[in-house]
C-alpha cells in the first residue's frame, strides 16, 4: 500500500456531516454513501462546518471497503469507502494497486463523474 499521491487539484470544502479521512465526498459535502456521485476524497477526518482538503483531480489516497484487484473500476460503498464498480453506480475512480481486504490505503486516479 502507497502512502503517497499526486493531487493535481485539491479544494476546499466545507462539510455537512461527519466525514472519515480517505474516504469519498459529495459534492454537497457528506461522506458518500452507496453508488454515489462524488466530489472527491477527504485528506483528513472532520464534522459539519469544517473546512477541509479534498483531492479531486489526479491521485488519491482511499480506503478499501473490500478486496479488488489494480485495475478495477472502482464505486463507493454506503461508508464512502472504494469498492468494486460492476453493473451500477458511479464510476469514480480506477485502482492503481490491488487492496487484499476492507480497511486497507490504496492509491487510486480519480474519474470525473456524473449521477
Amino acid at each position: 500500500m502507497t502512502t503517497q499521491n499526486l493531487a493535481l487539484l485539491t479544494l476546499a470544502q466545507t462539510l455537512t456531516g461527519t466525514v472519515s479521512a480517505c474516504r469519498f465526498t459529495t459534492p454537497a459535502g457528506a461522506q458518500a454513501g452507496a453508488d454515489a456521485n462524488t466530489f472527491g476524497v477527504a485528506r483528513t477526518a472532520g464534522v459539519s462546518g469544517d473546512k477541509i482538503a479534498v483531492d479531486v483531480l489526479g491521485t488519491a489516497i482511499v480506503e478499501s471497503g473490500a478486496a479488488f484487484s489494480a485495475g478495477a473500476t472502482l464505486k463507493s460503498d454506503a461508508s464512502g469507502r472504494g469498492i468494486t464498480w460492476a453493473t451500477s453506480g458511479a464510476k469514480i475512480a480506477l485502482a492503481l494497486e490491488a487492496a487484499t481486504a476492507a480497511g486497507q490505503f490504496i492509491e487510486v486516479l480519480l474519474i470525473p463523474n456524473v449521477a
